[in-house]
């Protein structure tokens, strides 16, 4: 549930005086006051006003403070970091060697660094010589990677051979001066820092009305599910939707049909929420939340990722876990 100050703030900007929150109180109780408020929270208008002065270099993004953007064209890793007025500012660019052949990664040992968002998944302080003082282990195959049928493994940020030769390029991994990594490591927190891959330029700012837009989809999609509107819930799909585990459309369609008929009472809260164009597509996106979901039968805390394509202004997923 909303805490009681957020609601109380939601509760304000939807009503225009004190007068009008009793009177909707006093006539039909505080529920219905909370459909309101999600259905203002699924409106663009909303959106449009509350990305007007945030920053959209990368995205909209709540969780991370620090982002990784590697630009394989120009063997550069660079670090930006968000300041207190919310903007990331470049903190460090790292020279950087990448796969031998260029384009994106499809298979193990095809010598290509992907391309994608990724996150940071593990450090590793003792490796094997050849990788330098430490590594950073990411989280390639991701989702999209993995619908699209991507393999492989072992795609890591790390140092350079302390005690042998090696080439000027990496079997898919990114690589950077030893001084470097130990740089790296002193700024982020992994927890807090997701990679961007790209085959050249990254973070050009994006639109706020592209980012509004999927925003009012995201709480629309929410609104549906918490209310249970199974079609407008199933009208964010895409037709070749594939879930993480395999589930298609049609299976999927039948499984949330048997869960909306119980008619239950759902509890959907999303925070830490980042929508990031997905490097070298058009009008796709990575988006990530925590999701805080409680019915009779089922409760659920954890992270969420939906791959999402704009199609005619409207948000589609094709995959999500």
């Amino acid at each position: 549930m909303l805490s009681k100050i957020s609601l109380l703030f939601l509760v304000l900007v939807h009503f225009a005086n004190a007068n009008d929150i009793l009177t909707e109180y006093r006539n039909h109780g505080i529920e219905n006051i909370q459909i309101k408020l999600d259905e203002k929270l699924a409106q663009k208008e909303y959106w449009n006003n509350y990305l007007s002065d945030k920053n959209t270099q990368f995205g909209y993004i709540e969780k991370y403070t620090n982002i990784l953007v590697c630009n394989k064209e120009k063997s550069i890793l660079a670090l930006y970091t968000k300041n207190d007025n919310g903007k990331f500012k470049l903190q460090k660019e790292y020279n950087a060697y990448t796969g031998k052949l260029k384009g994106d990664k499809y298979h193990e040992g095809d010598l290509r660094t992907p391309i994608g968002i990724y996150n940071l998944v593990k450090k590793i302080s003792k490796v094997d010589s050849f990788y330098g003082p430490m590594a950073f282990v990411t989280s390639y195959p991701n989702l999209y990677d993995k619908y699209r049928h991507k393999n492989g493994s072992g795609i890591w940020i790390h140092g350079l051979p302390t005690e042998q030769e090696r080439d000027e390029f990496t079997k898919g991994c990114i690589a950077i001066k030893n001084n470097s990594i130990k740089c790296l490591d002193r700024h982020i927190d992994i927890d807090k820092t997701v990679l961007i891959i790209n085959k050249d330029e990254v973070g050009k700012d994006v639109s706020k009305q592209e980012l509004a837009s999927l925003l009012s989809a995201l709480y629309q999609w929410r609104y549906d599910w918490t209310y249970n509107n199974l079609k407008g819930y199933l009208s964010f799909y895409d037709k070749e939707f594939l879930r993480f585990d395999g589930m298609n459309l049609e299976k999927f369609t039948k499984y949330k049909k048997r869960i909306f008929n119980k008619k239950e009472q759902k509890e959907i809260i999303f925070t830490n929420i980042n929508v990031i164009p997905y490097p070298s597509t058009e009008n796709l996106y990575k988006i990530t939340f925590n999701e805080q979901y409680k019915s009779n039968s089922f409760s659920f805390s954890g992270d969420k990722v939906l791959i999402v394509r704009v199609v005619d202004d409207s948000m589609k997923i094709i995959t999500e876990k």
